[in-house]
């Protein structure tokens, strides 16, 4: 059984993303369809406080030329390297962020709990911030782009 919070993210993510929004009237049918795609508790669990998590702050402010100058913590160093760290800036820096976003990504890195996070895990937790807030699209548009550029090359 696979607990890994993000694949059951990417998951709820990729089966939803043209729905209205994920079901959460029927928690406990999301969980058995989970259960049923082969998710263990313990990560169906976790993606659903991470969910949780990610709507509890939507505020975001509309001025885009707020700038901010980000220090990350000891703690927050630790557990993202600097090239996650300098990809959170480039974002930030070519406009798909805003620095509050920023740190809503941030947050959500920091709540999956993995060992190690990668760029790739970076793109698709930025993809589903953006997704969830109003008014992002074009923002979502240029990171969709971003997560799925790599991915058509494969299929070739």
């Amino acid at each position: 059984m696979n607990d890994n919070v993000l694949d059951i993210l990417i998951y709820l993510f990729e089966n939803y993303l043209d729905s209205d929004a994920i079901p959460q009237a029927n928690r406990d049918a999301l969980r058995e369809e989970l259960e049923h795609a082969g998710f263990a508790e313990s990560g169906i669990s976790r993606a659903l406080e991470w969910l949780e998590g990610l709507s509890a702050d939507t505020t975001v402010v509309a001025d885009a030329q707020m700038r901010s100058f980000r220090v990350f913590s000891g703690h927050e160093q630790v557990r993202l390297t600097a090239d996650v760290r300098g990809y959170l800036l480039q974002l930030e820096n070519i406009g798909i962020l805003s620095p509050q976003q920023r740190e809503l990504v941030v947050d959500r890195l920091l709540a999956l709990n993995a060992e190690e996070v990668d760029i790739e895990q970076v793109k698709w937790v930025v993809l589903m911030v953006l997704f969830s807030q109003p008014g992002q699209e074009l923002a979502y548009q240029r990171m969709e782009d971003l997560v799925f550029e790599g991915q058509s090359d494969a299929l070739h």
